[in-house]
């Protein structure tokens, strides 16, 4: 475990994440994702952890593999064509991972999500949350374009709200 990163986990709170994120945040970011969702026929997942418990960060879980696990937990999975998507941020870390569907992940490489992840951070360690979010919606809503062009038959088949955890 290491320390610094243990206090950074201990130091954050539902609290702060919320006003990190508050209501008006998380309004413009479902606005967001159903107007991108349009475009495409690929889905949204957006949420939102504020810290990790002590026994993860004493098996020093990583961003990537809490993100998995949200992805699972998410059904992000369980969408009809495997197109669905998973923007995670832990807030105490202030890392965003993107989690794809086995239908995304074959498209786009692990390089265009690295950009939307480090570009997303960048905005987050400004203190930018909106703007962050709403910027990588809009990046993954690219992607996910390019490969699942919209058809004209839209199902929303996961929640468009963005949740904190």
């Amino acid at each position: 475990m290491h320390l610094e990163r243990f206090w950074r986990h201990i130091l954050m709170s539902p609290a702060r994440e919320a006003q990190c994120f508050p209501r008006s945040t998380l309004d413009a970011i479902q606005r967001e994702i159903a107007a991108q969702e349009k475009l495409h026929r690929g889905e949204i997942c957006f949420v939102v952890e504020a810290e990790l418990g002590s026994r993860q960060l004493w098996n020093d879980v990583t961003s990537r593999a809490r993100a998995r696990e949200v992805f699972a937990q998410r059904g992000v999975w369980n969408t009809e064509e495997n197109n669905g998507t998973l923007i995670y941020l832990l807030l105490a870390d202030r890392r965003v991972e993107i989690v794809a569907d086995r239908g995304v992940d074959g498209h786009v490489t692990p390089a265009e999500w690295a950009s939307v992840c480090r570009m997303m951070e960048k905005h987050f360690r400004e203190r930018r949350f909106e703007e962050g979010a709403i910027a990588g919606v809009r990046a993954v809503s690219e992607l996910l374009a390019r490969h699942f062009p919209a058809n004209g038959d839209r199902r929303n088949e996961l929640p468009d709200r963005p949740v904190l955890i």
